[in-house]
């Protein structure tokens, strides 16, 4: 019997309205960057997580990137159940062209692919592509630096590159090239991660919260531990109470916490649960896999459609968005007006 069968009072759906917004400077500063490079990139390697494969997608990429060749790389697929890679492939095959790949960073075979594909594209035309010029893209805490580091370890045997780190954020401006192969000559140029500037479905930014793609202090961490008991009730063959070493499963966050602070000892003086310890504690063993293999999203075709129907059209931005969107606007036309009166006096 599944956990989610012992409890039938559990909830069916997660009730969220709060939008969850999270694009600073930088990430702008980021796209401006991207689009100003992309006239020098040969191919664009767009990387998303497995365990969200739909929710790891950034429409803004598609106007800097069309056009360009490109691969699109679910990372963290270790991560991930292999059974999502055929409906994944479909359901991009029916909107994109472009090839799907998924890859462990840990595993050099597995990045070894992206490196085919270069050679591939490299190979089709020796005179145009002498060497070849790629970027990284993809939404924060992706992979993205682990996959360039994994790359220059598969390509050259060399270590390290790229900084990495588990928060979202440590990439915040283009890195200068890294080679990861000799022959043909391959260089690959880091990108901060950017985030979607409003996500329209609160859900969608849970999910990506979750797997560390928003500051978890940004989409309050109460709520994602919540969010996290909600979706391991519903998966059925999950057991997370002998995966935590508590004595039943609840559906109810305040006495799971309960239960799971005093089984990890996290305690305030006078014996007080420290709740706050209890929830990262279960949302760090969420995000280095010790439940095993999970994807938030749901690919039944059906729901794939919607989310395509919904989730990708032209999302309207809130009033403050608007207001920094304009005022970078001029920022930049002012630049480009001055850079203009600069070269006509030389």
């Amino acid at each position: 019997m599944s956990l989610y069968a012992r409890l039938p009072a559990a909830r069916t759906q997660f009730i969220y309205e709060k939008s969850i917004s999270w694009f600073p400077g930088h990430m702008m500063a980021g796209l401006r960057e991207m689009r100003d490079q992309m006239r020098t990139v040969d191919l664009v390697i767009e990387t998303r997580d497995a365990r969200i494969p739909l929710s790891s997608i950034n429409k803004q990429f598609e106007q800097i990137v069309k056009g360009k060749h490109r691969v699109v790389v679910y990372n963290k697929a270790d991560l991930a159940p292999i059974s999502i890679q055929t409906p994944v492939r479909e359901a991009l095959a029916k909107r994109s062209h472009h090839k799907v790949l998924f890859t462990n960073t840990n595993v050099n075979k597995s990045v070894r692919q992206i490196l085919d594909v270069a050679r591939e594209l490299s190979a089709s035309d020796p005179i145009r592509y002498p060497e070849l010029s790629i970027m990284v893209i993809g939404m924060p805490n992706v992979g993205k630096s682990s996959l360039i580091n994994a790359l220059r370890r598969t390509g050259i045997n060399r270590g390290k590159a790229a900084n990495t780190g588990a928060k979202p954020g440590v990439t915040r401006t283009l890195s200068s090239r890294i080679r990861v192969l000799e022959s043909p000559p391959i260089y690959l140029v880091d990108t901060p991660g950017v985030m979607i500037p409003y996500i329209p479905d609160p859900i969608v930014a849970l999910k990506v919260a979750l797997t560390g793609g928003i500051k978890d202090n940004i989409a309050d961490e109460g709520v994602l531990a919540d969010y996290l008991l909600y979706r391991l009730n519903r998966f059925a063959d999950i057991d997370y109470c002998s995966i935590l070493g508590i004595s039943q499963p609840t559906d109810d966050i305040n006495e799971f916490l309960q239960m799971l602070g005093r089984k990890i000892g996290a305690l305030r003086q006078g014996g007080e649960i420290d709740t706050d310890k209890a929830i990262q504690f279960f949302l760090r063993a969420f995000r280095q896999g010790k439940f095993g293999q999970l994807c938030l999203d749901d690919l039944a075709p059906h729901a794939v459609d919607e989310f395509f129907k919904r989730s990708m059209e032209e999302a309207p931005l809130s009033k403050n968005q608007a207001q920094k969107a304009k005022r970078a606007a001029q920022r930049q036309r002012s630049l480009e007006k001055a850079q203009k009166r600069g070269s006509r006096s030389h």
